[in-house]
């Protein structure tokens, strides 16, 4: 089957005690540990109430997981390179999908911060190739330059919550 374009949901299913069995429409099968997110991102903390996490739901015809009684939503993409940063099998290809998700930059822009090609981007965000050393120390580079610039992707947060009015 062809690879994504965009990761798209097919089912997904809550684990205890904070873990998505995710299915993407191309067959492709994740398992996402979130016990740490939970505990740290303040709008995904709704979730540790009893029985909460349980009631995940494929949103928006498969581009997210959402908690439709606490108006909480996690797109396919995030669930996607987050999943595909806690399987790899390397701490350089952790690095990379984790600046990825974090920084959530298109793959243009991605390209243009690393100093590489969108093609290369394209392929190591897939995580079935190993990132090489000189990228994940282009993306820790890139962390620190934002830092001293006081443009920091971690003061957001990977998860977001926007509840409607």
């Amino acid at each position: 089957m062809l690879p994504m374009k965009r990761p798209r949901l097919l089912a997904v299913q809550a684990l205890l005690p904070f873990s998505l069995d995710m299915t993407f429409i191309d067959g492709q099968r994740l398992m996402l540990d979130l016990s740490a997110d939970v505990q740290r991102f303040p709008g995904l903390q709704p979730l540790l109430d009893a029985g909460a996490f349980e009631c995940a739901a494929l949103g928006d015809d498969g581009w997210s997981v959402e908690w439709p009684e606490l108006d909480i939503q996690i797109g396919a993409d995030t669930l996607y390179l987050d999943a595909l940063a806690q399987s790899a099998v390397d701490e350089n290809t952790r690095i990379f999908i984790d600046w990825r998700a974090r920084t959530g930059l298109p793959l243009h822009k991605a390209a243009e911060a690393l100093g590489v090609s969108t093609r290369s981007i394209s392929r190591y965000s897939r995580g079935r190739e190993a990132v090489p050393r000189s990228l994940a120390l282009a993306c820790l580079g890139w962390d620190s330059l934002q830092r001293e610039a006081g443009m920091v992707a971690e003061q957001k947060g990977r998860y977001t919550v926007t509840r409607k009015p």
